[in-house]
């Protein structure tokens, strides 16, 4: 078995848990530095797959399937976090996993990770455990009304929460969310932001700035940097950031999410424990992305500089919705100089799957969200193939 702290050199192979649009964009990076990959997921023909060495499609509840993967490769790192805790536990007996099982156990399941955000004093919104329909009449009594449900594990994208307008409508979030569940306390939202940051073996940490997020149901819309809040407020965010990455003892990329209220007052809303959508923008706009610095990372490497390119740069999401009346036109986006368009070779296009993202790097961050967006306006511009 290799030690932890060995460093894993160009040459070796490197294991992904999960087979999406991040470990694809992991492994494009991971071939350029001359590494080889290796995907573990229950899917075949997926995004990370179609361009990783070797794509084993197997359950991952399958114990000895994943013992024969960690032996194939040198170090493994995640692009999916809801992974069995036993089967991360089984390959880290084997070979280094990097963020590690503790991390992944924490940012998995929603009632963990604010309880022990909260335990170590980082700010969040009044929350409370929910397991039955009589104690979300109490919790409400405590959050007070509006407030969300949301479900304690295993929820992502908006998936698994339901708004409670009032305490009447209390049944029909019940209803639609169930148990076990966490009911958090409505937050007067100034903006929403996020901290994509990458922490080295070494402890060195190195972060993106702040990142303003655009959400449309509940699904990340546009990313902009840098984010429009005042500097002791970027500096506050970044420093909470880095707090939690070394709370957790994390190795790797991993993003933190913010509520912005209108009193001015940050409050941690999630952790993402591998690379994160708010993050795509960094593989044109930063001089070391945010998925070679996970790279660097868990192999033990020294980390990349996360300068920006730019004074301003943009990503909006492509969702299979432009896909609903034909293909889009793409030679209509790509009529913008500025775009840069990447797509993730799913198969198939459906209302809301995250498909692709065009991002622009110009002058001002107003500028490349407005190119970004005129781009994929052009998309539905059917006039042109």
């Amino acid at each position: 078995m290799r030690k932890n702290g060995d460093p894993v050199l160009p040459g070796a192979t490197v294991g992904v848990l999960g087979s999406g649009q991040l470990g694809r964009m992991l492994a494009l990076a991971a071939r350029q530095m001359g590494y080889r990959v290796h995907v573990f997921s229950p899917d075949s023909d997926s995004p990370a797959g179609q361009v990783a060495d070797r794509e084993l499609s197997v359950p991952y509840e399958d114990l000895d399937a994943a013992r024969e993967f960690a032996k194939s490769v040198d170090v493994v790192t995640l692009e999916f976090e809801n992974v069995p805790a036993s089967t991360a536990e089984e390959i880290e007996q084997i070979v280094p996993l990097r963020p590690g099982p503790d991390a992944l156990r924490t940012t998995q399941h929603r009632l963990r990770e604010k309880e022990f955000l909260s335990r170590v004093g980082f700010p969040v919104t009044l929350f409370r455990a929910v397991s039955s329909r009589e104690e979300l009449d109490a919790a409400l009594l405590q959050t007070g009304a509006p407030a969300v449900l949301k479900t304690a594990g295993f929820g992502y994208d908006g998936k698994g929460q339901a708004k409670i307008p009032a305490p009447e409508d209390a049944d029909a979030a019940w209803e639609a969310v169930g148990g076990p569940a966490v009911l958090e306390a409505w937050v007067d939202l100034e903006r929403e932001v996020s901290v994509v940051g990458a922490r080295g073996l070494d402890g060195s940490f190195v972060h993106y700035g702040v990142v303003e997020n655009t959400h449309r149901n509940h699904i990340l819309d546009l990313s902009v940097v840098p984010a429009a809040v005042p500097g002791k407020t970027a500096e506050e965010a970044i420093e909470l950031a880095r707090g939690v990455f070394e709370e957790l003892d994390l190795v790797g990329t991993a993003c933190v999410e913010f509520f912005l209220d209108k009193g001015g007052r940050l409050l941690v809303n999630e952790i993402a424990p591998r690379p994160h959508n708010s993050g795509h923008w960094t593989i044109e706009g930063a001089d070391a992305s945010q998925f070679e610095q996970q790279l660097r990372a868990v192999c033990g490497l020294p980390l990349g500089s996360p300068r920006r390119r730019a004074p301003g740069v943009a990503m909006a999401n492509l969702l299979g919705d432009l896909w609903g009346e034909g293909e889009p036109a793409w030679t209509r986006a790509l009529t913008f100089p500025e775009a840069k368009l990447h797509l993730y070779g799913k198969g198939t296009a459906r209302p809301a799957r995250k498909m692709g993202h065009l991002t622009a790097l110009a002058d001002a961050p107003e500028e490349a969200a407005r190119i970004v967006q005129a781009a994929r306006r052009a998309l539905s511009d059917r006039s042109l193939p």
